[in-house]
């Protein structure tokens, strides 16, 4: 069982998916993945699974010990995978191509048991809607640097809300960990007994 003394070990150091867990107040260490996150051929669901066993396989304590998470995000704008921008040019470019058109979130998410042995896998998707964007607009959004390290270019929990009309489905998806799915993915596995955890679970 997941509990401070044993806690889950997170195959990621982004800090959305950290202050994600931390809001939940679920025990966990985090650990960086050195993973490519390059998406196979396929459907975006199938790669983001994949690759989330990849990055939980490859960090220290994933061969037994704990449970353990690997999670990966990709925004898919049919039929192109968007991934995380390298340049101004490329983020911008990127926010253009969304602009006044639906996308699709797309985490795909791994739990290790403790012998190392994949206890579930699961994609979860969100439909978002951009609303039209003005070419200054996203050249402002640019300069502030917040599409960097997202994939898609923006980050719905920060700045980047203001472009964001709607979504279908998990918001926490969107900004990294559907947090829904997992707590119950961890109930129905084994690796938690109940959900909120009490002082001395």
């Amino acid at each position: 069982m997941i509990s401070p003394k044993s806690p889950l070990l997170l195959a990621s150091s982004s800090p959305r998916r950290k202050r994600l867990l931390k809001q939940i107040k679920l025990p966990f260490r985090s650990f960086s993945s050195a993973v490519d996150e390059e998406a196979g051929k396929g459907p975006p669901e199938r790669s983001a699974c994949i690759l989330a066993e990849k990055k939980a396989r490859s960090i220290p304590g994933s061969s037994g010990g704990n449970w353990v998470l690997g999670a990966d995000t990709m925004v898919f704008l049919d039929p192109v995978i968007l991934g995380k921008p390298e340049s101004r040019e490329q983020a911008f470019s990127m926010l253009l191509s969304l602009s006044g058109r639906e996308h699709r979130v797309v985490t795909g998410f791994c739990l290790l048991n403790p012998a190392g042995q994949r206890a579930h896998v699961e994609a979860v998707v969100t439909r978002v809607v951009m609303r039209s964007l003005r070419e200054e607009e996203i050249r402002r959004y640019v300069d502030s640097d917040e599409p960097f390290g997202k994939a898609g270019g923006y980050a719905i929990q920060g700045l980047g809300a203001f472009m964001v009309e709607r979504i279908s489905g998990s918001y926490t998806n969107v900004v990294g960990l559907p947090l829904c799915a997992l707590v119950k993915a961890l109930l129905s596995s084994g690796a938690l007994r109940a959900f909120p955890l009490a002082a001395g679970d």
